[in-house]
């Protein structure tokens, strides 16, 4: 067991941060609000916790923590610019600010390393803390999916105007998911350097965009589970792919194409149609002998009451 995790310690890296850049989208997808900010939050984490390493060299925590903290703010922000939009505008306009960050790494000098990037960024990160990690974020987003708080974002996913006739605040609702997408995109990024030492323009680009919304199409957006179905399908997939050589970019996407169109809720969505199935199928079945009995008991008590009026002797 040991050494099978040892020979494939980089797709278990993968998976956990793949599983962290998803939900980054999933979050805000489940509120309703189309929103890839998550991916320009993963370039801040990415550079902030290189650059804080390399310059100063500061511990892990404080690295990720600073690029996160800095994520946080700069989504709410976002949110606020965009209040207004939504739908396909709100999606263009946060992949325009992912786009904008990738052009300011690739111009920002000594800062960001220029076109090349960052490299050196050594710490005592493991892997062990990327998944400790991880399993916490996932505990903190399950138990936010349950209860009045899941409920209020699933009322303002549906129908936000009845939401706001409920008493939800929307716009508070889509600001907190904002932040939280801008923590979860950066605590990726920020792991994702330090793990492979190095970040650059390429490893931030609309790439990301891709992946990450393939995840949640196939996994299913309803769910931090989804997420994480199409986290571990995307990073172990070209593995599995391996045999088909050069076709594997065309398997890869007629699966994806085929999960889009034949499973819109996702392979999560599948899951939870087939137990629901299943369920219904272990009930035992009513007798139409026995539901006529049943049904006669309950009117024989009132049969002996008479009619109105009746005089009984």
């Amino acid at each position: 067991m040991s050494q099978w995790f040892v020979s494939h310690l980089i797709l278990i890296q993968g998976t956990f941060i793949s599983l962290l850049l998803a939900l980054s989208i999933q979050v805000p997808l489940r509120a309703g609000v189309f929103s890839f900010a998550g991916i320009g939050s993963y370039a801040l984490g990415a550079y902030t916790a290189a650059i804080l390493t390399i310059r100063l060299q500061v511990a892990p925590v404080i690295a990720i923590g600073a690029g996160v903290l800095l994520a946080a703010v700069v989504g709410y922000l976002l949110a606020l610019l965009v209040a207004r939009l939504s739908g396909l505008y709100l999606g263009m306009a946060t992949i325009a600010f992912a786009l904008f960050l990738g052009v300011a790494a690739t111009n920002g000098g000594e800062l960001t390393g220029g076109p090349t990037g960052l490299f050196g960024a050594i710490s005592t990160l493991t892997t062990a803390h990327v998944i400790a990690v991880t399993l916490v974020v996932v505990l903190l987003l399950a138990a936010g999916e349950r209860g009045a708080y899941g409920r209020r974002v699933d009322a303002v996913r549906e129908d936000p105007q009845l939401a706001v006739t409920l008493g939800i605040d929307v716009n508070r609702v889509r600001r907190r998911v904002f932040v939280v997408s801008g923590a979860l995109g950066a605590t990726a990024g920020g792991m994702y350097t330090l793990l492979r030492t190095t970040v650059s323009p390429e490893t931030i680009g609309f790439h990301l965009v891709v992946t990450a919304l393939t995840m949640i199409i196939v996994g299913g957006s309803l769910s931090w589970a989804g997420a994480a179905i199409g986290a571990l399908i995307f990073t172990w997939l070209p593995t599995v792919l391996q045999f088909v050589g050069e076709w594997q970019l065309l398997v890869y996407g007629l699966l994806v194409t085929a999960a889009a169109v034949y499973v819109p809720g996702g392979i999560l969505g599948l899951l939870q149609s087939g137990w629901r199935r299943y369920q219904r199928s272990r009930r035992p079945a009513v007798r139409p002998g026995a539901a006529a009995a049943a049904a006669g008991e309950h009117e024989a008590p009132l049969a002996t009451l008479g009619t109105p009026g009746e005089v009984r002797s």
